[in-house]
């Protein structure tokens, strides 16, 4: 197999319609498949056109007859924030293809999602509830939006992810997370989460030792280094660098949503992107497991 564009969609396409089988929903099919729209939203993101009406209009050249149908902007909007639990489904999928999903050790951390930013935006969105402001430390800024916390492998593998108020105790909602999803921790002997020191917590600490979880993350300066401390570091940083990957080639904090459930379909749509590029390149063998080279052009 080769590592372009092409043949990334191709392999996605075929696996994904494999995974969904036969449609077995009542009523007419739709003219552009589950499959074809996940391929499709993937596209965009690798190809970075953040417009979902420029998009569409650039499909043709960019992807002479790959796709033979294409809904209006209106319709591929619709049809991506209903997808948001099939993106999550075939995450989970794609990410379980992979050797790297048996990594006994992952790495948590949460990054601020801007939203808006004057404050009559903030006032009259449909995200009023969800999102809120804060202040985010290693940016030196305050937001107004969501923050998304990512759990991944070292190799930058997404394992799961949340996007909640950024006001809420970034440990609280690990243990949401992995209360969503008990399976996750199961038949994982000897799994390490590495974290900042933003999941300093007993409550937390106990929480995963009764599921068989060993947190590591640095201590507060007041406080006895843990043994091995200082190695942390340049793990730490994998997380940051994943987070890197996400902002600066998949545009993550311009997504453009307006609702939580466009929000949502974006960011998923991003970690979807993602997910597919590291699938591949562990399936054709590439040096660079998070590589995007290849599928940006």
């Amino acid at each position: 197999m080769t590592t372009d564009l092409n043949t990334l969609l191709t392999a996605l396409y075929v696996k994904i319609d494999d995974w969904l089988g036969k449609r077995t929903r009542p009523g007419r099919p739709p003219k552009l498949s589950d499959a074809e729209l996940l391929t499709l939203a993937v596209a965009q993101v690798l190809l970075g056109v953040r417009s979902e009406a420029r998009w569409l209009r650039f499909v043709p050249r960019a992807l002479p007859a790959a796709f033979p149908y294409l809904p209006g902007q209106s319709g591929y909007n619709k049809r991506l924030r209903s997808a948001v639990s099939l993106i999550k489904r075939v995450i989970r999928e794609l990410a379980g293809d992979t050797d790297l999903w048996a990594d006994p050790v992952w790495v948590v951390d949460s990054t601020p999602v801007e939203c808006a930013r004057s404050r009559p935006t903030a006032k009259r969105s449909n995200l009023a509830g969800w999102a809120g402001y804060s202040y985010c430390p290693s940016h030196s800024r305050w937001f107004w939006g969501l923050r998304l916390h990512l759990v991944c492998t070292p190799a930058g593998l997404p394992i799961t992810w949340a996007l909640a108020d950024p006001k809420l105790d970034e440990r609280q909602v690990l243990m949401a997370v992995l209360d969503h999803d008990p399976t996750l921790t199961t038949d994982r002997p000897g799994l390490t989460i590495i974290a900042d020191k933003g999941y300093v917590s007993r409550e937390l600490d106990t929480y995963l030792a009764e599921r068989g979880v060993v947190l590591l993350r640095p201590s507060y300066r007041n406080r006895t280094p843990r043994p091995g401390e200082h190695l942390l570091k340049p793990i730490r940083q994998l997380i940051e660098s994943v987070n890197d990957t996400l902002k600066g080639q998949l545009d993550l904090e311009l997504h453009g949503g307006r609702s939580i459930d466009g929000v949502s379909a974006r960011i998923g749509q991003r970690l979807l992107a993602l997910t597919a590029a590291i699938w591949h390149n562990r399936a054709t063998g590439q040096p660079i497991t998070r590589s995007l080279i290849a599928y940006d052009h």
